[in-house]
């Protein structure tokens, strides 16, 4: 059974819609109100790209928060669990964001622009409702909302190669996390080491949302001495090297997950005397200790078609957790799975199975990442 996603006026297009239209985008998902390219009709071309050579992922959908004005730190500081403090301008977090409740509501990335300025790259929520709310209730003095900022990601291991092309020998420079505002051919940009993929590669942050075509068709020509193509970010990749994917491993709203159960505790800072949203509740999964921990699963059986989403993860009759999303992968030749599950089932318990259409699987335990 197929399906289609219809195009109307509700979801937002990307500034390389069209441009990823022409280029044979066969499947869009949608993402913060946003269409997102899900494939372009060659998932294993597109993942052997990615592992070997270079791809070109279309991300807008990744938005940006933007938060700017005198209380821009205050601001941020209160809505993260992690302490940035010592972030420097030019620099990137990973900044867990929780609910009263110490729940995950998102996963960003943070950039430092200035000292008064901060982009936070989203998931797959509404953060920037929820950070103007807490602003507004605080009383500071800070501006939020959304900039025409719209990343294209470059993945692989030629994406140095290409990104020294096409900006020059000082992106070899820039650390992991870290970015420069830059131009290309008059396309104002900023620059990022980073990308949702352990395979290396950079983000473009277009300025201009005018200017997407152009940049998609740059980067597409520079590239094709590297056998560049279009992708997505790759469902497969990211379970083989463990990945967070807010949304899927762990939702607020019907599979709620702490930082502590998704292994991200060490980003739960305590000791630096900063309040933030959740931190009476964390502290209090802290002193008891998580219910559940985030791990990978193989999965017995014939190769998986397609990644498969949120099945129960049963033992004896009972529910004792669930995996999140399930792939076959081509470099370890065995299906695995990444979730959460009850704390007291470790890697040495048996009679762990889930259900699928083609009946019961056996699976086991596995540390993460898997590569």
């Amino acid at each position: 059974m197929s399906f289609q996603i219809g195009i109307g006026s509700n979801i937002r297009k990307s500034p390389y819609f069209e441009a990823t239209v022409a280029d044979g985008v066969s499947c869009f998902s949608v993402y913060n109100h946003m269409y997102i390219p899900a494939y372009f009709g060659d998932p294993d071309g597109e993942y052997k790209r990615l592992i070997e050579g270079v791809a070109m992922w279309d991300v807008a959908a990744q938005r940006q928060v933007e938060i700017a004005g005198p209380d821009a730190m205050a601001l941020m500081q209160y809505l993260t669990t992690r302490d940035i403090s010592t972030t420097k301008i030019g620099q990137g977090r990973y900044v867990p964001l929780c609910d009263h409740d110490g729940r995950l509501i998102n996963d960003p990335v943070l950039l430092k622009l200035s000292e008064d300025r901060f982009w936070i790259s989203i998931a797959d929520s509404d953060i920037e409702l929820w950070a103007k709310a807490i602003a507004a209730e605080r009383g500071l003095d800070v501006e939020v909302f959304e900039p025409d900022v719209s990343p294209m990601a470059i993945q692989g291991p030629k994406a140095e190669d290409l990104a020294a092309d096409l900006f020059g020998e000082w992106v070899r420079d820039v650390r992991y996390f870290w970015f420069r505002e830059t131009a290309l051919n008059g396309i104002p940009l900023v620059l990022a080491r980073s990308g949702w993929s352990k395979q290396s590669g950079f983000e473009l942050y277009l300025m201009d949302g005018s200017r997407g075509t152009d940049l998609w068709e740059i980067v597409k020509t520079a590239g094709t001495k590297y056998d560049i193509g279009p992708g997505a970010p790759n469902d497969v990749e990211r379970v083989e090297s463990g990945l967070l994917s807010y949304g899927s491993d762990a939702r607020h709203t019907h599979f709620p997950a702490n930082p502590f159960e998704l292994g991200l505790g060490k980003l739960v800072d305590f000791s630096s005397g900063d309040d933030f949203v959740g931190r009476d509740a964390l502290l209090q999964i802290k002193t008891d200790g998580p219910k559940r921990r985030y791990t990978g699963f193989v999965i017995s059986g014939v190769p998986l078609e397609a990644s498969q989403n949120q099945n129960p993860l049963v033992q004896n009759d009972k529910t004792v957790g669930f995996v999140a999303e399930m792939v076959y992968s081509p470099r370890l030749r065995k299906n695995i799975g990444i979730g959460l599950v009850n704390a007291d089932i470790n890697n040495g318990n048996d009679g762990l199975h889930i259900r699928l259409a083609d009946g019961v699987r056996r699976v086991t335990l596995a540390n993460l990442p898997f590569l």
